[in-house]
């Protein structure tokens, strides 16, 4: 007899696509997102997805092999979809019989739906609009996130509860969508799944679990942090590339934005091709989240998170986490039916 019979009604769908106990997705944190806090989740009832992001073939391949040895639960892997060897980490999907491979950062090159369908995966894409997402279902996607602005990292411009609204009436009777960006407490999950969506995503509220090998620098900048520290970044030049990313506000942002300046006016001055200005740009921010991340340099690294951020206070376990999660959901989906 489950502890949470309303909520797990409406994730039924989402929960047997993805083979957890659970609807709940730990969207893929870069450095963050790795065999540890993936486990975790997985064995918590969740469902961990490995962060590709950068990692080689080889890279990727050992990561899958020791996230095998640490839970039995499914799990998935989500890869960019601009990575120069997709076809290759495709490839190595292929040969650990990964169930469900997340396409992000972009629309799907042709082929990559059909290569990973074709040894059985399953394939979760994300979608901006409404007619993309349409398109993406036709070809061959399975299933599909929707994250709005709130979320950490790279975001895009809507917030997720006008996502939801668009989204979901016209997809959620026929697909299974889950919805992302911002979600830090039960109560909203509740919402949307009675809105239709499938389950839902969370990076932040996962970021600073007990299993999360997130340096205790970065987890302390989270646990010190309200909704207002999470901020885009800003494009101070059209030619120059600046994908918004929400991070906590910090002297790296002041020193892109600054960097940002220095390179336009050298452009203007026609002292350097367009070419170089942009992968100047790209260069300096490379390697940024890995600064936060890894070597704790909350100060001039990327602290990638959410406007959920002010809800993350302490360490906890993953399981006892989404066990937080599902009774909160719970609790508001029992007081609406009293």
């Amino acid at each position: 007899m489950t502890a949470f019979p309303k909520t797990t009604a409406l994730m039924r769908r989402g929960a047997d696509f993805l083979g957890s106990d659970f609807a709940i997705l730990c969207g893929a944190m870069s450095w963050v997102s790795e065999r540890n806090l993936v486990a975790a989740i997985s064995n918590g009832g969740g469902f961990g997805v490995i962060a590709c992001g950068a990692m080689t073939p080889e890279l990727l391949d050992a990561e899958i092999a020791a996230t095998k040895a640490l839970t039995e639960r499914p799990f998935g892997v989500n890869l960019i979809t601009m990575h120069p060897q997709l076809t290759e980490l495709i490839a190595v999907c292929g040969r650990h019989e990964v169930g469900h491979v997340v396409l992000a950062g972009g629309i799907p090159p042709k082929g990559s739906v059909e290569s990973i369908k074709a040894f059985g995966g399953k394939v979760i894409v994300f979608a901006p609009t409404l007619a993309l997402a349409k398109k993406l279902l036709r070809s061959g996607a399975d299933a599909m996130v929707i994250e709005g602005m709130e979320a950490g990292g790279h975001i895009g411009p809507v917030s997720t509860s006008v996502l939801a609204q668009e989204f979901l009436p016209e997809l959620a009777a026929d697909h299974l969508v889950f919805v992302a960006g911002g979600i830090g407490r039960g109560e909203a999950i509740a919402g949307y799944l009675e809105m239709g969506a499938a389950g839902v995503q969370l990076g932040t509220r996962f970021a600073c679990a007990t299993e999360s090998v997130a340096h205790p620098a970065f987890k302390q900048a989270f646990f010190r942090a309200s909704a207002r520290d999470a901020v885009a970044s800003v494009q101070l030049d059209a030619r120059l590339p600046v994908i918004p990313v929400r991070a906590l506000r910090n002297k790296g942002a002041e020193l892109f934005t600054a960097k940002q300046r220095e390179v336009a006016g050298v452009l203007d001055r026609e002292e350097i091709a367009m070419a170089e200005a942009q992968l100047q740009i790209e260069h300096y921010w490379a390697g940024a989240l890995r600064r936060a991340v890894v070597d704790g340099d909350i100060e001039h690294g990327s602290v990638m998170a959410g406007q959920s951020v002010g809800m993350v206070k302490e360490e906890e376990p993953a399981a006892q986490i989404i066990a937080k999660l599902m009774a909160e959901s719970e609790a508001a989906m029992t007081r609406r039916s009293a």
